[in-house]
This record gives C-alpha cells, structure tokens and sequence, in this order.
C-alpha cells in the first residue's frame, strides 16, 4: 500500500484495532476500509463511495484527523479532533465544564475554553462573602482533570486555555506558565482586540472591564502588558496570541461571537462546536516538475464530500455539541507535505516564489471547496444557520460554513511519509533513537536521492550533516551539491518574517485559521519577538505562536544592576576529590573533579585512544570549568549550560545516554553536586525520551508519533 516503515510503526502504535490483551487485529489496509465503510455509510450508492473514499486514503493522497482513523468503525464512534466549551461564570457553569471535559478527553477529543467570562481573582462572591479565586485558579482544576483522564487510550488530552487582554486577570495569566512544570495540559493565548492595539499604537493606558460587573477596574499601560507577553513567549514559547476582533471580523456568521479555539488555535470555534478535520498530502501532486491541478481538484472535491459526512456519522460526546456542529456543519480541509512540494518544484520555502506558491495552491482549493460545499448544498440542503450567513447575503447555496483549515499534522503526515502541515523541514538528518538503544540515521529521503546521484561519500557526508544540527547551511559544500542548500531549507535557516510571509500567504485563503510555529534561533531577543508581533498584524494573521530555540530551558538574561557579584576562590595547596571513567564514541573519558569544602573548584578531562583535536578539546573544556568555578559561577549553570550537548555519535553508557564529551563532563558534575533535577535544553518525548520538535504549534516526536495536540 506504500506505507514507509515509520509509518506502519506508527499504525501500530496507535491507531490498528487491539484485542482485550492489547494485541494487535488489525492491518493498516483494514483500518482504511474500516474507516472508509463508516464513513461512506450514509452514501445511497455506498460501493462507489466507499472505493473513493478508500483510494483517496490508500493513495496517501488525504487523511482525516486522528480520531477518525481511530475511531470511525469501532464502538466509540467519536471523530472529531477537537471542541470549544463555554466556561461561565458561576460554580454549577464552571463544573459543568470540566465534567464535560473528562468526557470528551475520554473520547480522543481535545478542549478550547475562553476564561474570559470569569470574575476577577479577589471579587467579593455575594452569596458566599467569600472572595474569588479567579480564572487562572480553575484552569489549575481543568488541568488537575485532564491530567486524570486518559485520552481514548491513546493520548492525554490537550486543552488552549485563552484570557481577553482586558481582562483584570491578565498579568496573572500572562505568567502563569513561567515554571514549565505549570498547567502543563495546557497551551495558552491571550485574546487581543483592536481597541487594545490602538492604544498600545498611542502609547496610551488602556481600560480592564470586570466581566461580571461590566465596570472598570483598573487601567494599564498597553505597552507595559505588551513587554509582558513578549517576555514570556520568548522565555518559553508562551502565551500565544490571538487576535480576536480580527476573527469575529471576518466570520462567516453573523450575530454570534467568537471567544476561544481549539488547543493549536487554527480553529476558532462557536461554544460547543467541533472540528472535524483532514489534510490533503500537497506531495501527491507534483508530477513531471508541475501540478496535477485535475487531480488536486478531484481530491479537494472527495475530500469535502468525506468531512461533511463525518459530521453526519460522527458519535458526539455530548448533546449540545451535536446541535451545534450540525447546525453550521464547519469542516476544515488543510494540507500537508508542502515542504515536498516545493523541494520537488526546485523552489526555495523562503523565497518570493515559495510564498506565491502557497497562494496559488491554497486560494485553488478555497475556491474548489467551496464549489464542493455548493454542490452538496444542492444536493443535501443548506446547513441550517445559513440564512444568518454571509452566503445568503451572497446568494451563494453552501453546505457548511467553513471548509479549510490548516491544522497540525503530527501524526497524520509520519502515516502519509510527508512533512508536516506548512512548516518547513525542522531538521534534515539525525539520529533516531530506538528501543534497545541503538541509533539509527535519518535523513530526508529527498535528500538522500540528490546525493546519491552526485557522486559524493553519503556516509561521510551524512555524518558531517548530522554535526552540524541536520542543516546544509554553513557546511561549506562541495560544488556539485552547494545549489542543494538553497532548495534544502530547514526552520532554522530563515528569520520570522519568512515565516510569517507563509503563514499569511495560507491565511489568505483560508476560512478558518492556521496552526504554524514562528521558529526563532535561540539569539532571538525580545524585541525580535515584539517585532514578529506587529509583522504578523500587519500581515493579517488570526493568531501567532512564537518559539525561540532552546528557549524552554533558558532563563532570562538579567541586567547588570541585578547580578550577583561573582565571588573568587583562592585554590588551595592541596586539594581532593574523585576521577570518575565514562565511554564515549571518541573512547573513553576520565573526569577528575577536585573539591573544597565539599564544592568543585576544579576539572580536569582527559580522553583515552582519541590524541590531537579531541584530547585538546576535553582539555580546554576541563580549564575553562575550573576557571569558571573558582571565579563564583555556580556549578548548576555550568550544568545547564553544557548538558544535552550533542555530538556526532551518542552512545549509551551504563543505562544512560552520553550524547558528547561535554554532556559527559555536565552528567559527572550534575550527579555529584545537583541535588534537583537539571532541565534539559530541549523538551523530552514522555513516551520515548526523544526530542520534541516545535512544529504547527504545537510538540511533535518524530520518533515514535507523540503529539502533545493531536
């Protein structure tokens, strides 16, 4: 059927039909005719449905959400990715909530809520003379709940928790993620209005309105809330925005309000509402170095036809959700395998043409998906809100009020062996970890191909590039391949505004939103990140993630004012410590730390087998330590600052993985002197220990299909 064997490995994993003994059922061909009869069983001329909808899947072509490839035939029932629940402003509102969450958790489903309707921590309750506890408080409890509840037995849920930036609250929920093991279930936005843009345009304070009282009840500097938000993002990728009059703006309903999105924020929800989602595989349809526009056109067509029907089969956890997906029936068709896309038309992703492409493709299958909706409105009738709509003003019959979408890929595009959603490639080669700890190489099967075909060392080549972090740029290439760097991009090799040039582009022309991480290098200041901010309002967008590299491990910089005075050690004549042996890939590593009064003052790193460069490095790391801890540096930053270092070639060492001489050095000294745990520079796979890719919005493992979103 063309699975890769990443992807049967995934199927496996989490999406084939397991016995009561968790044993395997099912084979990746019999989940898609499981889902494709499902799906096509409402159809009057079902065989012939069924085999379009099954070629459409078994082609790669198009996937539906997770939940649909799991759930579509199996007695659970429930297909859609995600929901937005109503939060009020009472206890009986707020319970009500989280009940209904665990119940849609439990069903595979993930949770969007706007706290805004609360009241302001500190408020006097009237009927209690108790004091509020205010919305950050029960986003603790709905997280305590999701953390309570397995997802379907496949994942835990996810949750975007959003505030109004005019909230009383908003500081509070500005930080409340500041410690990473904080709400953890959940991402966060704030809600940003045009009034409060006007007035951080003026450099004016703007008004905080009591929701319960609808009163004043302080003012603050726009700008100051401003810092604020970019401080935080930039500390952890945290919160997010949204902009919130923008989407109501340019809703397709009329009438009704628009608070909160689903957990990636590229679907802006009604209460109650759900998405139901699929992506097309862009890959599929370069053919002889152009696109198959027929073809493409044949697929959106199908693909509406499909995600209408789900809604139709769909099992809802609960029955407001049910009168409210199928009274506007939104769908949302996205795409994935852009990245392929543009590497096999030769054409660079941060590049004028790369941004021309993604209009051209995305207002193509606007437009094709909203011929589709036409047609089934012809054919099955209007959704039911459609005369409170912007269609019926148009005169134009539609049978659901949204069609597009660009929602994360995660798992869907390791199943299609494509990259994922619009993002570029995070990373060309690497090294992927395996269960019994051996590692194997990755590399970019594009890639792969256009080297072997120039005659150079894949082997040595591939080792070189994994050095320097799976990215072509700056490892001075040889001739016959240099013009492969500018088609071979990777996240990291453009700034924020190439990727919010395609974040529009898409936006453009989509109905909903689109889920899309803004990669910034770890060097990336704050005012880059408030630079990013008014890019993407200029640009148009409906809301904005940003993640600067590393950055969830790394403390801000404080000014010189507030350092600490670092504090000389004067060595004494002799001192004592310890000379602990670990193996490294470069042979093995003696790490001799002296101490006084039971602190390091002193490093040495010698390396065995390896002479020249390699034993000069470990001894140069060894001085500059030594240096640094008899000048007052405490000992856990130098920790932090070399620990999870990567090298050419990890190799596990008595039950843990050194990933490179100065990793192995951080590991002796965090072993020996750390009582607490040092945060890694990266954010850990919970089901593997691989790396967690900041993509789509949202952390993806590339290893073994963990996505924290989807």
């Amino acid at each position: 059927m063309g699975f890769s064997e990443n992807a049967i490995t995934v199927l496996k994993s989490r999406y084939l039909k397991k016995n009561e003994r968790g044993e395997i059922i099912e084979t990746p061909d019999e989940m898609l005719k499981r889902v494709s009869k499902h799906i096509a069983q409402l159809e009057k001329d079902f065989d012939y449905w069924f085999e379009k909808f099954y070629d459409l899947m078994a082609s790669l072509k198009f996937l539906p959400n997770t939940p649909t490839l799991i759930n579509a035939g199996n007695p659970l029932g429930q297909l859609s990715a995600c929901f937005v629940l109503p939060v009020g402003d009472s206890m009986e509102e707020i319970f009500e909530a989280v009940k209904q969450t665990a119940i849609i958790h439990k069903t595979g489903g993930g949770t969007g809520f706007s706290f805004s309707r609360l009241r302001p921590k500190g408020e006097v309750v009237q009927s209690t003379k108790g004091v509020a506890s205010g919305p950050v408080s029960f986003m603790k409890v709905f997280d305590c709940a999701t953390e309570s509840v397995k997802q379907g037995g496949v994942r835990r849920g996810a949750n975007m928790g959003i505030l109004r930036v005019d909230h009383p609250d908003i500081l509070e929920f500005i930080h409340c993620k500041e410690q990473e093991n904080a709400i953890t279930n959940f991402n966060i936005s704030v809600a940003i209005t045009d009034d409060f843009l006007e007035k951080l345009k003026n450099d004016e304070e703007y008004e905080l309105i009591n929701p319960h009282t609808k009163k004043v009840a302080n003012k603050l500097k726009a700008s100051f809330v401003w810092d604020e938000i970019a401080n935080n993002a930039w500390k952890n990728g945290e919160p997010g925005l949204v902009f919130i009059d923008r989407i109501n703006k340019l809703h397709t309903l009329k009438g009704v309000e628009i608070e909160a999105t689903n957990p990636c924020g590229e679907q802006p929800l009604l209460p109650y509402e759900s998405c139901n989602l699929g992506s097309i595989n862009l890959s599929k349809f370069v053919k002889n170095s152009s696109i198959d526009w027929e073809d493409l056109k044949e697929c959106v067509h199908t693909a509406v036809r499909f995600l209408d029907n789900v809604i139709d089969v769909n099992s809802y956890p609960i029955e407001q959700i049910k009168t409210e997906t199928l009274k506007n029936r939104k769908i949302g068709l996205g795409i994935m395998g852009f990245a392929d896309m543009l590497v096999d038309l030769n054409i660079a992703y941060n590049s004028k043409e790369g941004v021309k492409l993604a209009s051209d493709v995305m207002s193509f299958i606007q437009k094709e998906s909203h011929i589709a909706s036409s047609n089934l409105a012809n054919e099955r009738g209007c959704f039911p809100a459609y005369e409170n709509s912007i269609f019926k003003d148009q005169n134009i019959p539609m049978r659901n009020a949204t069609t597009t979408t660009i929602a994360p890929t995660g798992t869907i595009s390791m199943i299609a062996d494509c990259s994922s959603g619009i993002e570029p490639y995070f990373t060309l080669a690497y090294y992927k970890q395996v269960l019994d700890g051996k590692k194997l190489k990755y590399v970019n099967e594009r890639l792969l191909d256009r080297l072997q075909s120039s005659g150079i060392n894949v082997d040595d080549f591939l080792e070189e590039l994994i050095a320097n972090g799976g990215r072509l740029k700056g490892l001075g290439l040889p001739k016959s391949i240099e013009d492969l760097s500018k088609i071979f991009v990777t996240s990291m090799d453009m700034d924020y505004t190439a990727h919010i040039d395609m974040q529009a582009a898409f936006q453009n022309y989509t109905d909903n939103a689109v889920s899309k991480t803004i990669n910034m290098p770890n060097s990336a200041t704050v005012d880059d990140v408030k630079k990013a901010y008014f890019y993407a309002i200029e640009k148009g967008l409906k809301g904005l993630t940003v993640y600067r590299d590393g950055s969830r491990s790394v403390q801000v910089l404080v000014s010189e004012s507030k350092q600490e005075k670092l504090q000389a050690i004067k060595r004494g004549r002799v001192l004592r410590g310890f000379t602990e042996k670990l193996k490294t890939s470069r042979g093995s590593l003696y790490v001799t730390v002296n101490t006084m009064g039971g602190k390091p003052v002193e490093v040495f790193a010698n390396i065995g087998k390896s002479g020249g460069d390699i034993s000069a490095l470990s001894e140069a790391i060894g001085r500059l330590i030594s240096i640094a801890l008899q000048n007052g540096v405490d000992v856990e930053k130098i920790v932090n600052t070399l620990i999870n270092i990567t090298g050419a070639q990890p190799i596990w060492n008595e039950g843990r993985l050194i990933k490179s001489v100065p990793d192995a050095i951080a590991q002796v000294l965090k072993d020996h002197f750390l009582d607490k745990k040092v945060e890694k520079n990266y954010e850990e796979c919970p089901e593997c220990g691989g790396v967690l890719e900041e993509v789509e919005g949202c952390a993806v493992c590339k290893n073994c299909g963990y996505s924290r979103c989807s």
